[in-house]
This record gives structure tokens, sequence and C-alpha cells, in this order.
């Protein structure tokens, strides 16, 4: 009874995060309703079924979450590139105001 409690904890949590991780990828959904047949199997008595498609929904999950997440990593990586090059810009122009401003309170000092 322990090991198909924990079993059932452990898929509903797997479910869970990757359900609000990727809400709106097909194939992240398909393995989601994978783990919770997998899991409704378990409760109905069918342990050895259950705890194979849950395992394999569980899996299927992993790696169908990553390829999504790599891909909205990249969006958002790609997104924030214009601001970090305009950040990076800004830097630059302030170290060269900031120069023009030496050189010209040195020029003013020493009269050249």
């Amino acid at each position: 009874m322990r090991l198909m409690t924990s079993v059932l904890a452990c898929a509903v949590l797997a479910v869970s995060a990757l359900s609000a991780f990727a809400a709106d990828d097909s194939k992240v959904k398909a393995a989601t309703r994978q783990v919770e047949t997998g899991a409704k199997k378990i409760g109905d008595g069918k342990i050895g079924e259950g705890v194979e498609q849950t395992a394999k929904g569980i899996g299927n999950s992993v790696v169908e979450g990553a390829k999504y997440s790599g891909e909205k990593i990249k969006e958002g990586g790609k997104a924030a590139e214009p601001k970090a090059k305009s950040a990076w810009e800004s830097v630059r122009d302030g170290a060269v105001d900031f120069g023009h401003s030496v050189r010209n309170f040195f020029s003013s000092v020493f009269g050249t």
C-alpha cells in the first residue's frame, strides 16, 4: 500500500509540475495523460501495468518538457538580445563621455 501511495504521489507531482510548466504543448500533454492513466491503473489494482505506464509517461514527460523548455529559453534569449546590446551601447557611450570629460578637465588645468 505504501508503494502504491508513493508511486501515485510521484506521478501526481510530475504531472502537476510538467502541466504547469508546459500547458500548451501537445506532446507534453500526451505524456502527462500517460502518467495519469498509469497512476489510475495502479489505483485500480493493475500495479504492474500501471507502474510500467507511469514510468514511461514520466520519462516521456521529462523528454518532451526538456525539448519544450529549451525552445522557450531560446525564444527568451532572442527577446532579451536587443536590450543587452542597447545596455552595452549605453555603457560604452558613458565610458566615451567620461574619457572626453577627463581629457577636457586636464586640458583646462594644464592649458593644452
